[in-house]
């Protein structure tokens, strides 16, 4: 199973959540299998999400889409997510 963590910084997790919710259908689309969002215990304002792949190659292909960095800036993400790639073994 392949699986994409991203950690990003919003301006508000009320204004990021629904933007969120409203992009499913596109995550499904792409390939994306299951999500979990987590927010930090320290900053409210930092989220993970944890996604499931089809294949590695997909999460990676929706990562650097127009779509995705569309939806981030219109969910007012702040700066530049960490994505990080990852194999189940």
């Amino acid at each position: 199973m392949a699986h994409m963590l991203v950690r990003m910084n919003v301006e508000s997790y009320a204004k990021w959540r629904p933007v969120f919710k409203e992009h499913e259908a596109a995550r499904k689309a792409a390939g994306c299998t299951g999500t979990q969002v987590f927010r930090s215990g320290n900053d409210p304002f930092e989220v993970f999400v944890l996604t499931e792949w089809e294949e590695l190659e997909k999460a990676r292909k929706f990562a650097s889409s127009d779509d995705m960095r569309e939806a981030m800036q219109k969910a007012g993400v702040k700066g530049q997510p960490d994505i990080y790639f990852m194999q189940e073994v």
